[in-house]
C-alpha cells in the first residue's frame, strides 16, 4: 500500500483539498508554491497513463475547479499542472500555482512549511472552489 492509499483511506492525516469517488486531492507538504496541490486517483496505479480511459478523462474534470481556486487563491500567471510520478509510486498530478516555466522545476528547493502555513493554503482554496 502507498503513502497515497494511506491518505486516502486516513491512516495519514493531510490538508484535504477535495474528494470525489475516483480522485483526491490534497496539498502537497514538501510544495514547490504554496498552494500546491496533488491530484490522485483512488486506484492504486504507478504509471499515470496506466489508468484506465474514464480515470485519465475525469481525473482533468475533477482538478479544473481546484486549478481555478489555486488561481484565485495565490499571486499566479496560472496554475501549472505537471505528471512527473516518480516520488511515490502512485499515479498523481501536480497542481502548482506558477508565474514561468521555472517554477515547475522539481529539482529546486521545496518549501517547508508550518502547520499554520498549510492549513491557511488549503483553508484559501477551499474558500474559492
Amino acid at each position: 500500500m502507498t503513502v497515497f492509499s494511506k491518505i486516502i483511506k486516513g491512516e495519514i492525516p493531510c490538508y484535504k483539498i477535495a474528494e470525489n469517488e475516483k480522485f483526491f486531492a490534497f496539498l502537497d507538504i514538501n510544495p514547490l508554491a504554496k498552494g500546491h496541490t496533488l491530484v490522485i486517483p483512488k486506484l492504486e496505479i504507478d504509471n499515470f497513463f496506466d489508468m484506465p480511459g474514464d480515470y485519465l478523462k475525469d481525473i482533468l474534470e475533477f482538478a479544473t475547479p481546484i486549478a481555478k481556486a489555486i488561481e484565485k487563491s495565490f499571486d499566479c500567471n496560472r496554475c501549472g499542472i505537471s505528471v512527473v510520478g516518480l516520488e511515490v509510486p502512485h499515479a498523481h498530478m501536480h497542481l502548482v500555482p506558477i508565474n514561468n516555466a521555472d517554477d515547475l522545476n522539481f529539482t529546486r528547493k521545496k518549501l517547508h512549511l508550518s502547520q499554520e502555513e498549510l492549513k491557511a493554503a488549503q483553508q484559501k482554496i477551499l474558500k474559492n472552489l
